[in-house]
């Protein structure tokens, strides 16, 4: 194997950044290109997500990596939501029953910018900012860049090519013209976001809970919060585009936007003290999946990340599956080491049913999230779940729990068993053979977990 074979990465985001590291650390000799301007010194946070949920998954790829620790140091904790009501009422759900287990707000920007600076650190590694890819010539390898400084083009040529260019990547554009098998789609929910913020007090603290994933869900339309280091917190709305009494649309006026947030997030808006000027300046975004197929073509150029599959944030795990691909790249890398056609289809193969699998979850927990948390079976569902996670740590795991803190079984596996066990608990509580408050008794709590995991069994034979 020929550890100086040239490795051409599009795009320095968070999968790309990561994916260059550990390349280098496989002595590679990697180029990166990044559209955008270099993170470290200039803010480019304007309309994206500038936190984000980092859970066992990512963890598990910072630490093949390297770089947990650093990762950690910027992390805060949330071990639940806390549901907010339209009358200024909270009620917390933890996330798990078992000792832990917790996801982590952390800096979008912050994170990035340890990666590159790590990436860097490599003398086989050179990162090259405010490039945009506009084409790439698969057959021959090359990629075609303009600088944005310069305007001028420039040909970068590879033996290998990877496509960490997001959910509008150049590569992925240029299968679409290369490889007449190959297929793509992007779905678009009807909702877009907004970003808001809730600042720190005049200590630098926070003012709720910095311990919690915040909600106000509304049934159409939903308000979410996560805490930031400096105190603030970074707020998102989700709302229809044109549909409902309230959209996107026609909150144009001071008076709509004003009595909107006065009517359905009042105690959220006692905190945000700018909020026309917030709302009337921020962009609104879209929210969208992108599946496609296939992901590497001609045995010399991949996509992976947001690239590859692109989904919607309503499980936190955008970051975090794009960061298991490059721990499923690596562990295929480990066995197929010299050769990149057999590597990217085992790749492919190994990742393409997770990938479509988080991406359906991340529709699924859009509407529990916004429609459902405030359910009353829902909610008794959820103390079940918690109980046996708290009483049994080693034989239950909700499907959240699956999903967020298993980062040892794929994606499909944890979809698969969770929604059944969903609907066994959900059939048990609905026919009245369950029911809060639980009977906590040791014997009782036992017949639940033995039945349901018996259930849940036959219907996966």
């Amino acid at each position: 194997m020929n550890k100086k074979e040239n490795i051409l990465i599009i795009g320095a985001g968070l999968c790309g950044s990561l994916l260059a590291l550990r390349l280098a650390q496989r002595g590679y000799k990697v180029e990166v290109y990044e559209s955008r301007p270099d993170l470290r010194v200039t803010d480019i946070s304007a309309g994206r997500s500038i936190n984000l949920a980092l859970s066992d998954r990512g963890l598990k790829a910072l630490r093949l990596a390297g770089v947990e620790g650093k990762a950690k140091e910027i992390c805060i904790p949330m071990k639940g939501r806390l549901m907010h009501d339209t009358q200024g009422n909270t009620f917390e759900s933890n996330y798990s029953g078992r000792e832990g287990e917790y996801i982590n707000s952390i800096s979008r920007g912050d994170l990035n910018g340890i990666l590159l600076t790590e990436a860097e650190q490599h003398e086989n590694v050179n990162i090259h900012f405010n490039a945009r890819c506009l084409e790439v010539d698969i057959e021959h390898k090359k990629a075609t860049f303009e600088s944005y400084q310069t305007k001028e083009q420039f040909v970068v040529e590879a033996d290998v090519i990877f496509g960490t260019d997001g959910a509008g990547s150049a590569l992925r554009k240029s299968y679409e013209t290369s490889n007449p098998e190959f297929t793509v789609s992007q779905e678009f929910l009807t909702h877009g976001y907004k970003e808001l913020e809730i600042p720190a007090d005049e200590n630098g603290n926070h003012l709720i809970s910095k311990n919690h994933l915040h909600i106000w869900p509304r049934g159409k339309y939903m308000l979410i919060a996560l805490p930031n280091m400096d105190g603030s917190f970074t707020v998102t709305l989700f709302l229809s585009f044109s549909e409902g009494e309230y959209n996107f649309e026609n909150l144009t006026s001071e008076e709509k936007i004003s009595a909107f947030f006065k009517e359905q997030f009042s105690d959220a808006l006692e905190l945000i003290p700018d909020i026309l000027h917030e709302f009337e300046s921020n962009p609104t975004g879209k929210l969208g999946t992108v599946k496609c197929l296939p992901w590497a073509y001609k045995g010399n150029t991949l996509l992976m990340g947001d690239a590859a599959h692109a989904i919607v944030p309503f499980y936190g795990q955008g970051m975090n599956a794009s960061f298991e691909d490059v721990v499923v790249l690596d562990e295929v890398l480990e066995k197929h080491e010299g050769d990149w056609e057999t590597t990217f289809s085992e790749f492919q193969k190994n990742r393409k049913q997770d990938a479509d699998a988080i991406a359906d979850l991340a529709i699924d927990n859009y509407y529990e999230m916004r429609d459902h948390v405030a359910n009353p079976i829902f909610k008794e569902k959820r103390v079940i779940e918690m109980t046996l996670e708290e009483q049994f740590p080693t034989e239950y795991s909700s499907k959240y729990s699956l999903v967020t803190f298993n980062e040892n079984i794929g994606y499909h596996k944890a979809m698969t068993q969770g929604r059944v066990q969903d609907k066994v608990l959900l059939n048990m509580i609905e026919k009245g053979e369950i029911s809060t408050p639980l009977d906590t008794t040791e014997a009782n709590l036992k017949e639940i977990l033995i039945k349901v995991k018996e259930t849940t069994e036959r219907a996966l034979d």
